[in-house]
C-alpha cells in the first residue's frame, strides 16, 4: 500500500480520479514508512538485506518529497518597511460558525481581508448582527455562489469570477501602498463527490492564476493538499506559493475541526500568493461551530526589484 501511494503521488494519477481521496494521507504514509524501516532495523526477525533496502528506499522517497515544505524559503529578503496585508480564510460550514467568535478573531488578529466559504444569507445576517460591519465595512457578498469577501480596505472590481468552476468564486481588488492586489476567495468541488469536477475546478483556477499577475492572493478551501497533482500544478503553472510551505509549516491540518478530542487530520485550507508578495507569518485558529480551522497569514508586498528577481528564477535559462 505504501508503494502504491508513492507511485500515485509521483505520477499524478490522483488528478480527476478517486485516488485523490487517499492521497491526503500521504504525510501519514511517510511517517509509517520511517517507522517500518526502524522496526526492521531494530527487530532481528524482520531484518534482511533485501527488506531493509526496500524499506530504506521507500522511506527516502517519501522524505525527499515531503522535506521541502518543512524548510523555510529564503529566496527573497523582505525589507522592514515593506507594506503588509493580513488575510484570513474560513469555511463556515454552511453558516454554523460562531459569528461573534469570528468577529472577535478578526479584531484580535487585526485582519485586513477575510474570505469565507459556505456562507449563506443567514450566516451573513449573523455576522452583521455580530457587528462585522464595524471592522470589515467593505464587502463583496455572494451567498448564492458560496464564497464572499469582507475587507477593512475598500474593495474594487468585485464580483463572481468568470471561470469553469462548479460554482463561481468571488474576486475583488484591494489597493495596498498604491498597488492593486487581486483577491480570489476559493472553494472548489470535493474529490469524494466528483473527482473530475474537482480537477476541472483546480485547472480553471490555474488558468486564472496565470493571468492574474504577481500581486495575487488565492485563499480559501481548496479541498486539496500539497500532495494532490492538480494543487501542485496550480502552484507551479499558476506562479503561486503556498504560505505554509514557504514558511516551513508544510503539515498544517485544518479539517475536520469538529471531532472533539480528535485533532484535524489534513490541510484543505490555504493562502496562496503570487511572486509580488512574500509570507511573513501563517497560522491556524479554531472558530467554534465549523468543521474547518481558519487560516491567517501576513503577506508583505515586495519591491519591484525583488519581484523581478523572483520571476527570473522561475524563467527558463
Amino acid at each position: 500500500m505504501l508503494f502504491v501511494l508513492l507511485v500515485v503521488r509521483l505520477t499524478g494519477l490522483d488528478a480527476g480520479s478517486p485516488l485523490a481521496v487517499p492521497v491526503v494521507l500521504f504525510p501519514y504514509a511517510a511517517v509509517t514508512s520511517v517507522l517500518a524501516l526502524s522496526a526492521m532495523i531494530a527487530v532481528p526477525a524482520l531484518r534482511s538485506r533485501r527488506s531493509v533496502t526496500v524499506a530504506a528506499l521507500l522511506a527516502a522517497a517519501y522524505v525527499a518529497l515531503l522535506a521541502p515544505r518543512f524548510i523555510p524559503h529564503h529566496q527573497q529578503q523582505v525589507p522592514p518597511q515593506a507594506p503588509e496585508l493580513r488575510v484570513a480564510t474560513l469555511n463556515t460550514h454552511v453558516g454554523r460558525e460562531d459569528a461573534r467568535a469570528l468577529v472577535q478573531l478578526v479584531k484580535s488578529e487585526r485582519i485586513d481581508v477575510l474570505a469565507v466559504q459556505e456562507l449563506p444569507s443567514a450566516g451573513i445576517a449573523a455576522l452583521a448582527e455580530a457587528d462585522v460591519d464595524k471592522v470589515l465595512p467593505y464587502q463583496e457578498l455572494h451567498p448564492e455562489h458560496d464564497s464572499s469577501l469582507y475587507s477593512r480596505i475598500p474593495l474594487e472590481h468585485g464580483g463572481p469570477l468568470k471561470a469553469d468552476t462548479a460554482w463561481p468564486q468571488t474576486t475583488a481588488h484591494v489597493t495596498v501602498a498604491g498597488r492593486a492586489v487581486r483577491l480570489v476567495a476559493v472553494h472548489t468541488y470535493y474529490p469524494l463527490g466528483d473527482a473530475k469536477r474537482w480537477d476541472r475546478d483546480l485547472t480553471a483556477l490555474t488558468s486564472v492564476a496565470r493571468d492574474s499577475g504577481p500581486d495575487t492572493v488565492f485563499l480559501g478551501d481548496f479541498n486539496a493538499s500539497l500532495d494532490h497533482a492538480p494543487m501542485r500544478d496550480l502552484l507551479a503553472s499558476g506562479g503561486l506559493t503556498d504560505t505554509h510551505a514557504e514558511l516551513g509549516k508544510g503539515w498544517a491540518r485544518t479539517w475536520p475541526a469538529d471531532k472533539g478530542l480528535l485533532p484535524p487530520l489534513v490541510q484543505l485550507d490555504h493562502v496562496l500568493h503570487g511572486s509580488g508578495l512574500a509570507g511573513i507569518s501563517v497560522g491556524e485558529r479554531t472558530v467554534p461551530g465549523t468543521d474547518h480551522r481558519a487560516v491567517i497569514a501576513t503577506l508583505a508586498l515586495l519591491p519591484a526589484e525583488e519581484r523581478w528577481r523572483e520571476r527570473s528564477k522561475g524563467s527558463p535559462s
